[in-house]
């Protein structure tokens, strides 16, 4: 064997491990002297076999490229060089890519289920090659072609954008290899969403009124008066205050005293519908606005309150493009829907709240305006449970009460020691926050016993945190609402042996709910 043939055979493993294949040195016949792959390890089987490619490659005498002929999906390059033809195919490569897109293929139910969309293989033309749904069933849009799947191809970077099924739904295209992709949407989530919205709409009523406002303190009776006395107007109301001071109570009450207390009353909470599915929400769309969109249309919030009243809470959580459209909505007295082009008469009362400095933010250029004094025409502050302290031995009555019923308790109320602790705290989560403190209580007071005690209260009221000379370490209603949630958790541990079967059943949730609770809280080696 001379110097150049072994040469030639010596660079086969290296030739194999750059183009991720097979490298193949020929005589000029194209029969294979020896095959390696990219390991360097010979394939003895193929040694005498006949490489066209090479063959072919040697009759022309130039380099010559065609398919593998082991893998027909691969590529391959053959080269004459003197007596031999060096060739080699990136079939290896190709095998290993086809491997990924089959597994990928495979878990596409999984992720389409965990994504709470459709998931989608795709190739370098963004045309679908494997589709499913949430529920692990294969769609039938096989061959459909993406604009913006063959965008993530083409540069092979990943594009996220809205996806064309449905308004709010997010799509992700994303290239895995320059022959595939993946992708996946939200689509069946944001209509699942929707849906639960669609529902809730459908219950929506007022069911308070002035007579469950509970206190006599001053605070309270003057708000209270002034509230009843704007109810029978139609003026716009902007109800202000602290969250938990019980604003939507306000809004409801006002509702049902005044005219039109016969018709409907649609709350919408600003701040926890998306963004992105807030404006169809409110204003509805007709047939055709999108893909998926009922034959139908949809009627919007304020179609639906239409002769009543729409409670638009939160609002200080609207950005400035939606709070346009309900400037436009309140000044016209009409409302377009999406995918429309006829606008619909509508007679409404509105009802805004927030927790929000609504006329700071319009000093710093975060609210309009206009539609802050198109709001705001009756104002009605509600004031923090700290400025109505004398209205606390009502709450607790009320509250106590409550429990008793859905707990079987039989409390009678609290100790004078609760009460001054009571008194003292600064109650950030205000009316929500003292209700939480006699919920967390009722649960974990013994059956035998009928007074709340200190003791029984959760840990940070137990510490005394909270105070009106401690406003530096006031917790937040969120921080409270964890502290009260962990207390409860670990005093019914304690109880229950650290069984967490039994822990459960205290608690009156899942198994499967309390692992969560005990990882959130950081106590799953409790």
């Amino acid at each position: 064997m001379d110097n150049s043939t072994r040469m030639l055979l010596e660079a086969l493993p290296i030739i194999a491990r750059i183009t991720g294949g097979y490298a193949t040195l020929t005589d000029r016949c194209g029969v294979r002297i020896k095959t390696v792959d990219s390991e360097g390890e010979e394939i003895a089987e193929l040694k005498g076999l006949v490489f066209d490619l090479a063959r072919q490659a040697s009759e022309s005498g130039t380099l010559t490229a065609g398919p593998s002929q082991i893998v027909e999906s691969a590529e391959a390059w053959s080269l004459p060089i003197g007596d031999y033809v060096l060739s080699a195919s990136n079939l290896e490569r190709v095998l290993r890519d086809d491997q990924l897109q089959e597994s990928l293929k495979q878990a596409l139910p999984f992720i389409a289920r965990v994504a709470g969309g459709e998931a989608v293989i795709f190739d370098a033309e963004g045309q679908r090659l494997a589709s499913y749904d949430p529920t692990g069933e294969e769609n039938k849009f096989i061959g459909k072609v993406s604009v913006a799947a063959r965008e993530a191809m083409q540069t092979q970077r990943p594009v996220i954008g809205q996806s064309m099924s449905d308004i709010g739904a997010v799509a992700v295209r994303i290239p895995i290899t320059k022959r595939f992709g993946f992708g996946f949407n939200n689509l069946h989530g944001v209509q699942r969403q929707q849906k639960l919205i669609e529902e809730f709409k459908k219950f929506q009523y007022a069911r308070y009124s002035f007579s469950d406002i509970v206190g006599s303190s001053e605070a309270i009776k003057k708000v209270s008066n002034m509230a009843s006395y704007v109810s029978k107007g139609v003026s716009s109301v902007l109800i202000t205050g602290e969250t938990g001071t019980g604003k939507e109570l306000f809004a409801q009450s006002i509702h049902n005293a005044s005219d039109r207390a016969s018709k409907p009353f649609v709350a919408i909470n600003c701040g926890a519908i998306p963004a992105t599915i807030i404006e169809s929400y409110l204003f509805g769309y007709d047939e055709g606005a999108f893909t998926g969109a009922k034959k139908s249309g949809n009627p919007g919030a304020f179609e639906q309150a239409d002769g009543g009243t729409i409670f638009l809470d939160e609002l200080g959580e609207t950005d400035f493009t939606l709070q346009s459209k309900l400037l436009r909505v309140l000044q016209e007295r009409e409302v377009t829907r999406i995918g429309g082009s006829k606008p619909i008469q509508v007679d409404v009362r509105v009802i805004a709240s927030t927790n929000r400095d609504l006329l700071d933010m319009v000093r710093n250029g975060k609210f309009r305006e206009d539609l802050y004094y198109r709001l705001n025409v009756v104002q009605i502050k509600v004031p923090p449970l700290r400025d109505r302290l004398d209205d606390i031995p009502d709450f607790i009555r009320v509250f106590v009460n409550r429990y008793n019923k859905l707990l079987g308790k039989f409390v009678m109320g609290v100790s004078g020691e609760c009460r001054k602790r009571f008194q003292l705290h600064n109650w950030p989560g205000n009316v929500r926050e003292l209700q939480n403190c006699i919920e967390y209580a009722m649960n974990v007071i013994s059956i035998n016993e009928n007074c709340i005690e200190i003791e029984h209260l959760p840990q940070y009221l137990q510490a005394g945190h909270g105070g009106a000379g401690a406003k530096q370490t006031i917790l937040s209603l969120a921080e409270a609402v964890r502290a009260t949630e962990r207390d409860c958790v670990l005093r019914a541990l304690k109880a229950s042996g650290g069984s967490r079967q039994e822990t459960a059943r205290l608690l009156g949730i899942s198994t499967t709910t309390l692992w969560r609770k005990m990882v959130e809280m950081g106590l799953e080696s409790s």
